[in-house]
């Protein structure tokens, strides 16, 4: 049974948010796009205005998906996602948030599964792509 698991690029002011793991050991202290899985029935942008009420405590626009599907593993593919939110963000399941330009993205450890995505996600942030639009 294949696992679909969204990503948000939360995108503010030209800035990326980006956060920082405390589990599994594996990925502790490597920095990640927030999201998760999509339960039964819901949309990918369901999913992730869910989860990222529940790990960031803010409501978002989720707008056009960037970036390639991505394999992970043999039973789960992932799909990012431009998010927009006048909320802001807590870190309620993570240790650390940091707000990051395009030219700052390399300069945290990014988990295995987000960085093929960045590239198209410094694109946009560089204005070589939209803004979220509402869905």
């Amino acid at each position: 049974m294949r696992v679909d698991v969204v990503g948000a690029a939360l995108v503010r002011d030209g800035r990326l948010l980006a956060a920082r793991r405390t589990a599994p050991a594996a990925l502790a202290g490597l920095w990640e796009l927030p999201g998760g899985k999509v339960e039964p029935g819901e949309t990918d942008a369901a999913a992730l205005a869910r989860e990222l009420h529940e790990e960031l405590g803010v409501d978002v626009v989720v707008g056009d998906r960037v970036g390639p599907e991505l394999v992970l593993g043999e039973t789960a593919v992932m799909r990012v996602y431009l998010c927009t939110s006048d909320d802001e963000p807590r870190a309620t399941e993570h240790d650390a948030l940091r707000w990051l330009a395009a030219d700052e993205l390399d300069e945290v450890p990014w988990i295995p599964a987000d960085a093929p995505v960045l590239a198209a996600v410094a694109q946009v942030l560089r204005g070589g792509g939209t803004e979220p639009a509402p869905r």
